[in-house]
């Protein structure tokens, strides 16, 4: 396995080894003893989800106050573009982003910490994005950043409008909310 700290360091790109031959390939895609040496400090991961999205569907900017959730991101079907926002106030990144593209060609992973907003955009017909999860879902602290604030410019791979949910287009400005921790 092989790690690299993106442009904010605690978010990581994690690319597996992975053993091809005739019969296809093989992947360790989670070991809890390596994933936690790597890291340098112990995660517990409480719950999976998998996201199933069809072509420029745009998830996010989610995030949790009070109950945040630390992310373990991988693509088993099609490809997208994945994105991290620093909401952590102390930080000497807050409000910046990061991402790239992870797919089930590539196999790559993304390892998103705790006081993270996260969101992704479709790039193929369809995707299947499956994740671990630090913390259960809170509804009571779940919150929306939009997608498109210009505080933050992400700089979405768009080829037009992406398909937004209601809840994401009423998503709030960066600059507008007071507390993200």
């Amino acid at each position: 396995m092989k790690i690299t700290p993106l442009s904010i360091p605690d978010v990581l790109l994690i690319e597996p080894q992975v053993y091809h031959d005739q019969r296809g390939y093989f992947l360790e895609s989670f070991n809890q003893a390596r994933f936690e040496q790597q890291l340098g400090r112990p995660v517990h991961f409480v719950q999976d989800n998998h996201s199933h999205s069809v072509h420029k569907v745009l998830r996010g900017l989610h995030y949790q106050l009070g109950k945040p959730q630390g992310k373990l991101i991988r693509v088993t079907q099609g490809e997208v573009f994945d994105v991290a926002v620093d909401l952590r106030e102390s930080s000497p990144t807050f409000g910046q982003w990061t991402g790239g593209i992870l797919s089930a060609e590539n196999h790559h992973q993304l390892w998103i910490p705790e006081g993270f907003a996260h969101g992704f955009y479709v790039l193929s017909s369809t995707a299947d994005l499956h994740y671990k999860a630090t913390d259960f879902w809170y509804p009571q602290g779940e919150r929306t950043l939009r997608w498109d604030d210009p505080a933050i410019a992400i700089r979405w791979p768009l080829s037009q409008t992406p398909i937004v949910s209601a809840k994401d287009e009423q998503g709030h400005y960066f600059e507008s909310s007071d507390k993200y921790a």
